[in-house]
């Protein structure tokens, strides 16, 4: 028998003979790693601890403290538990898949009954009768014709199409948890019962077409979430608890923001209030470009084909783009235009007009660009994925030797805009170059090393996320982090030397012959309807007051008082406050519940004592008690903190 060689973490390595098992390997090593291990990670890939190693690489043995693999093997095992008790309590129920994804899983179900509350209690405890079980998994590997057999008798039709589905060149691998089977690539643990029992929780069923395909049958998508202990489970599900409070949907409705119709799916109908967010957002993000040197630049809703096909989106992004077709006079066929589902080929057409020279550059164009892109209509979720929507989008035309310096200015401008905007920290994520690129090593290298410099100048952390770049260059997410821990990518720069090589975009150098310019693709918010959705959720409604649409009611106690009421609206509204008076007849109580709920931050209170003193009764949102101030003291607080932090 053939020998491969094992090199561990410590980098000590072991011959075995080919087919060993990591089961095996760990049993070698200690009795109690092989007690302990629940898989094994050879040359990064995650394996089975039942799969046969034919060929030497670098192993680890997992357990339960290796968090990313435990939670992973975790999620995929309750996935199957979860279609094994959904048959055992429905036997005639059809299973198709079930990935693991976030922080839990999913199974799509074909039944024709919908499942209840009930029957997701009822297959919980199932599932913890599984798991107390603990029946063995074990897994094998079968031929095509055999495992169609096997599905073709049991009336498994989605398994018959998935296994057509598989290339030719890979395993048809077998799990068994329990009796119970699935078609499944794997890992999986060794027994239900390495499964915690208190840590999932079945949260809910959606409807979702089989492989995303509309004009295919609609299934019943159970979700779940689980983690490696209760204690995480119980924090998680607070946070889901906070979040649905926090949903940007519920409090749109409450403060009367915007609403969405079927007659423009995917499209925001802004109301005053949130138009009053949406351009106090852009206002601030025109200041702070202004002072980065930007130039702000206006480009076209609808472009011809010809540019899209020039740029390879045409081929690349056609199924995203909405078509428009003209019938143009004379012409023998119609004008193929598409909306434009980004900015970028317009931008650069600004830049061809007219000869550059290097002492042109960096130029930096900025645009507030409204872009479409279809989106089906399964994925469409609020403000946080529509089909219309405004980037504040920008590029830089640059030298290589400018990458670093503008990457470095635009990480300050990013973290400085974040920070205004109640976010305190962000995480970087450097996507470096694929398999499959363009350019030279030595590019790449020099490119690379521009982003990693300019992220090490300023001092920040970062992760690397190998292989992730695009396939004309490498890229930076930035992630920022949420009041409730969530996490959100909304800013990010890109290095592209492809766009100006297809668009014919060049610059005289130094030398006097024409070069390539580089293009910075970048965005600090990205979408403004996703990250006015992000802010509403961050605050829960409740927006600094620079931003809040309402800012001060002023609000009479009393029908005498209504004269000075509108006086301190009006001194208010001079000093550029959003202000506005409430003088119906009713209780002051009332009054102050209604615009709490519109979380309006500054509620004034006006009785008799007021009028007589020329005060006012200031109110905050969600504190207990009021301030007394003389109106011209209220009205500088107020102006003052109005003030967007920019400006201050």
């Amino acid at each position: 028998m053939s020998q491969i060689s094992l090199t561990f973490p410590d980098g000590n390595s072991r011959d075995y003979p080919a087919g060993i098992t990591a089961a095996e390997v760990a049993a070698s090593i200690a009795p109690s790693l092989a007690k302990n291990a629940i898989s094994a990670s050879l040359d990064g890939a995650h394996i089975d601890l039942a799969w046969p190693i034919n060929a030497s690489g670098k192993i680890a043995i997992n357990t339960m403290k290796d968090a990313e693999p435990a939670l992973e093997l975790i999620r995929h095992d309750l996935a199957h538990i979860m279609a094994r008790a959904v048959q055992e309590l429905w036997p005639d129920v059809k299973v198709t898949i079930g990935p693991v994804r976030d922080q839990g899983w999913f199974y799509d179900f074909d039944r024709a009954e919908p499942f209840t509350p009930e029957d997701l209690g009822a297959i919980e405890a199932r599932m913890k009768q599984i798991i107390n079980a603990r029946d063995p998994v074990r897994t094998e590997v079968w031929d095509r014709a055999r495992a169609r057999v096997y599905y073709e008798e049991r009336g498994e039709p989605f398994k018959v199409e998935l296994l057509d589905r598989i290339p030719g060149d890979e395993p048809i691998r077998m799990y068994w948890h329990g009796d119970w089977q699935d078609l499944c690539r794997g890992p999986h643990l060794q027994s239900t019962g390495q499964v915690p029992a208190d840590a999932f929780k079945l949260t809910h069923v959606a409807g979702a077409y089989w492989l995303g395909d509309a004009s295919r049958p609609m299934l019943q998508r159970i979700y779940g979430v689980a983690f490696k202990n209760r204690d995480d489970l119980k924090a998680h599900l607070t946070m889901l608890e906070e979040a649905a409070k926090r949903d940007h949907r519920k409090l749109g409705r409450e403060m009367e923001l915007f609403h969405f119709q079927e007659e423009a799916p995917g499209m925001v109908f802004w109301h005053p209030n949130g138009w009053t967010i949406y351009r106090e957002l852009e206002a601030y993000m025109r200041r702070r470009l202004i002072r980065a040197n930007y130039k702000e630049i206006k480009t076209p809703q609808v472009v011809d084909r010809i540019l899209w096909e020039k740029s390879g989106h045409w081929e690349a992004y056609r199924e995203n783009m909405f078509i428009v077709e003209v019938d143009e006079e004379g012409a023998k066929e119609k004008r193929i235009n598409a909306l434009k589902p980004m900015n970028c080929p317009c931008h650069v057409q600004i830049y061809n007009q007219g000869l550059k020279s290097y002492r042109d550059l960096p130029l930096r164009l900025a645009e507030f660009g409204s872009c479409h892109r279809y989106e089906s209509s399964g994925s469409m979720h609020g403000l946080m994925r529509v089909r219309g929507f405004v980037q504040d989008d920008a590029h830089i035309f640059c030298t290589e030797d400018q990458i670093e310096g503008e990457c470095a200015g635009f990480i300050a401008l990013l973290s400085s805009v974040y920070q205004d905007l109640g976010f305190k920290g962000f995480d970087i994520k450097l996507s470096t170059r694929p398999e499959v690129r363009i350019g030279t090593d030595e590019q790449w290298d020099k490119v690379e090393g521009a982003l990693k410099g300019a992220i090490e100048h300023l001092g920040l952390p970062y992760e690397i996320n190998p292989g992730d770049g695009a396939f004309y260059g490498p890229k930076l997410d930035f992630k920022l982090t949420d009041a409730i821990g969530r996490e959100w990518q909304c800013g990010t720069f890109q290095v592209d030397p492809n766009l100006p090589e297809r668009l014919d975009a060049e610059y005289v150098g130094e030398d006097g012959a024409k070069h390539r310019p580089y293009m910075l693709h970048r965005a600090v918010l990205g979408s403004f309807e996703r990250f006015i959705g992000i802010l509403i959720e961050n605050y829960s409604g409740k927006l600094p007051l620079w931003l809040a649409p309402r800012q001060v009611v002023v609000a009479s106690i009393v029908s005498g008082a209504d004269d000075y009421v509108n006086e301190v609206v009006a001194q208010l509204r001079n000093a550029g406050i959003r202000a506005e008076a409430d003088t119906r007849n009713e209780k002051i109580n009332y009054k102050v519940r209604e615009h709490s709920v519109g979380k309006v931050p500054v509620i004034m209170a006006i009785g008799m004592k007021e009028v007589e003193e020329a005060t006012v009764s200031i109110r905050r949102l969600d504190k207990q008690g009021s301030e007394v101030l003389k109106l011209d003291q209220a009205v500088k607080l107020l102006h003052d903190e109005a003030c967007p932090p920019d400006l201050r």
